[in-house]
């Protein structure tokens, strides 16, 4: 599943269904699904100010480039994982 992480605050929900349910996975770690048919939407994690978000529920995640990936290392032979370059590094 891939993932996009926002500040919390500068998340908008303009779904039909309005913002997610959400339920805890963990005692500290909740997601968010669609009140609607229950996709799965969102992490949040207690303390934390930002909201991971799936890159496939996001009307315009075809202007995102990933920068990271997670366990790549433990990918598939088969699988090739490309990069955009990252925003936080300094040249």
């Amino acid at each position: 599943m891939a993932w996009v992480g926002f500040p919390k605050d500068a998340l908008k929900w303009t779904g039909i269904a309005g913002g997610p349910t959400y339920f805890s996975t963990w005692p500290t770690l909740h997601r968010g699904s669609c009140q609607r048919c229950r996709t799965q939407l969102t992490s949040v994690a207690d303390g934390s100010d930002m909201i991971m978000v799936t890159f496939f529920s996001l009307t315009r995640g075809a202007e995102l480039v990933p920068v990271g990936h997670s366990f790549r290392d433990e990918a598939a032979s088969w699988m090739s994982i490309a990069l955009g370059p990252d925003p936080q590094r300094r040249t």
